[in-house]
């Protein structure tokens, strides 16, 4: 099976990067990413001074995709995603949400037999892993996107469903895609209040191919219970709109429903959440279960 390892990376999302690797349609592949940080702190006692700031959010690749054209609509599948170092997280004074952090810490963590191990002062906990890929995403058509930053490309969303099992639609918009991806967390909620999760390196095996579906509303991700329509943009309150109506119109103009009755159940069923609060911009996306679209006769995207 094709791979590249964690130190085949970049840090933008640009039209002009060369590809590192090119796989057919449907060919798994595996990319190994570093955490976050680029694998850069150990231990509790690596501080953040001596961070390469230079080298945060790094992705493995790019993997040009071979047929892959400018609007074609891409699924991503994520067909294993392995954790393979232990989780590290930081607190930053004046980053992230909480405002009330006054003192910078490391601490790294274990992942094994399933939890991941937090120690607190007021003893430790075993919390159920949920691994997921923070950066994941395409080139855009022109200019360079930090792979820190999320939007429209995919980037840094920090969306929780994208995990194990989940596939990601996004527009391709240069030839092959020049797909990347990389941050993934053992664990994070939503929100990613603290400017990160448990982060930690991984080995991901995917799978890329073209679907007949040229109105769907990207970034979109299905999961086994889940349809999710993802947007990015400088207010909460922009991109909660923007997700809103993008799973509105895909509930319309895709599975088929009325005005009516897409409005009616998305108040009924759906749920809008924040991926993340803390990039340069702010992730929403809505949520729709798929099991109430397959009782009105939707056999799911691109059948």
């Amino acid at each position: 099976m094709k791979s590249l390892n964690h130190d085949q990376v970049f840090y933008a999302f640009a039209p002009n990067l060369k590809p590192r690797l090119t796989v057919d349609q449907h060919e798994e592949f595996v990319l190994n990413t570093c955490d976050c940080f680029a694998n850069q702190l150990g231990s509790d006692e690596d501080t953040l001074d001596n961070l390469d700031w230079d080298r945060i959010n790094p992705a493995t690749g790019p993997v040009a995709i071979e047929g892959v054209k400018p609007g074609d609509v891409v699924r991503i599948d994520i067909k294993k995603l392995e954790l393979t170092g232990k989780s590290v997280m930081t607190t930053i004074p004046g980053a992230g949400m909480i405002s009330g952090i006054t003192e910078a810490s490391t601490r790294v963590m274990g992942n094994d037999n399933g939890v991941l191990s937090v120690a607190t002062e007021k003893g430790d906990l075993l919390l159920p892993l949920k691994p997921m890929i923070g950066v994941i995403g395409l080139a855009p058509a022109e200019g360079s996107i930090p792979t820190g930053t999320p939007g429209k490309h995919g980037g840094n969303m920090d969306c929780n469903l994208i995990g194990e099992g989940a596939s990601l639609y996004l527009q391709a918009a240069v030839d092959g895609g020049l797909f990347g991806c990389g941050d993934a967390h053992a664990l994070m909620g939503d929100g990613e209040v603290l400017v990160c999760g448990a982060e930690t390196p991984a080995r991901v095996t995917l799978a890329a191919s073209v679907v007949d579906v040229p109105q769907l509303p990207t970034p979109f991700v299905e999961t086994e219970e889940l349809y999710a329509a993802i947007a990015t943009a400088k207010t909460s309150d922009e991109a909660l709109k923007q997700a809103v109506d993008n799973m509105f119109d895909f509930l319309t103009g895709i599975a088929g429903l009325s005005q009516g009755d897409a409005g009616r159940l998305m108040s009924l069923v759906g749920n809008l959440k924040f991926c993340q609060v803390v990039d340069p911009e702010i992730t929403v996306r809505f949520e729709f279960p798929k099991d109430v679209l397959s009782q009105l006769g939707f056999a799911g995207i691109g059948a």
